[in-house]
């Protein structure tokens, strides 16, 4: 049995220890030298680079709907803080620099989320569908990712998307951050917006692109631990020039590894390995 961490034995301080965590990680962004993006400028830039969007509603959470009904709540307090964001040369973007009291006029409202393991339901829960969203768009430019953390589980299936298996970016305030830096002579803009069904979210330029980003999915695996299954995912990058359309590099950038906590569709193969996950 794992052992429990202390504020599971003694859930009361609970509160004081987030508290305390969520002080030190602002003071530890206050002095750590990084200049950090925080310009909303309402007129896009002139040059719209890539775009996706996702179905803000999952019906396959096994929690009442009007979870996914405050998810939706959460997300456009959020968003509020993050349209419009540049992040200019020498700029780092954090999600939770930027949305730091999006909820302070209008509380969040209860969404899910994964607590020690298990999923449940707390307040602001939800936020990550908007750094997973940032983080596949953030994939398709230069923008040089410099802290992104993977789900570790994942409890329910996701809607249809255009993003990729092993692409997402979980988020903790405190804890667990998103984070990019502009190390390129351009200027980049976070554009989101919803229509009645979706999240949809854009990146924008003040400098025509010379080149355009392909991310893919190398191989992809699904492999049984004693009780668990769990997804392994290449993700690899390509770049191409824009003026012959001609691959100018090509790399892996990561391999992500999650637990997967749902049946895998009827006949999809899955490895058998004795032992732990490493």
């Amino acid at each position: 049995m794992a052992k429990k961490r202390f504020t599971q034995r003694f859930s009361w301080l609970a509160p004081l220890r987030k508290r305390q965590r969520v002080f030190f990680f602002y003071m530890g962004m206050r002095w750590d030298g990084a200049n950090y993006s925080g310009v909303l400028q309402e007129k896009s830039l002139p040059y719209r680079g890539f775009a996706s969007k996702c179905p803000m509603y999952n019906t396959d959470t096994g929690f009442p709907m009007v979870y996914q009904e405050n998810k939706v709540h959460n997300l456009k307090l959020a968003a509020a803080k993050l349209d419009g964001l540049l992040i200019r040369p020498g700029e780092t973007f954090s999600f939770w620099k930027a949305v730091r009291f999006a909820d302070r006029g209008t509380p969040y409202k209860e969404g899910l989320a994964v607590v020690d393991g298990k999923l449940t339901t707390v307040q602001g829960g939800g936020l990550c569908q908007i750094t997973n969203l940032l983080f596949w768009v953030f994939l398709h430019t230069p923008l040089t990712v410099v802290e992104r953390h993977g789900h570790q589980a994942k409890d329910f299936p996701e809607p249809s998307s255009d993003a990729l298996a092993g692409v997402d970016a979980a988020v903790v305030e405190g804890w667990k951050d998103l984070k990019v830096k502009n190390e390129t002579d351009t200027v980049y803009q976070i554009r989101l917006s919803f229509d009645e069904r979706h999240i949809i979210g854009e990146i924008y330029t003040d400098k025509k692109p010379e080149f355009v980003w392909q991310v893919e999915n190398g191989k992809i695996l699904y492999r049984r631990e004693q009780d668990a299954v769990w997804e392994e995912a290449e993700v690899l990058q390509r770049r191409l020039s824009c003026q012959n359309g001609e691959a100018t590099a090509y790399r892996m950038l990561y391999k992500n590894r999650c637990r997967i906590g749902y049946a895998l569709p009827e006949g999809m193969p899955v490895v058998e390995r004795a032992g732990r996950p490493g």
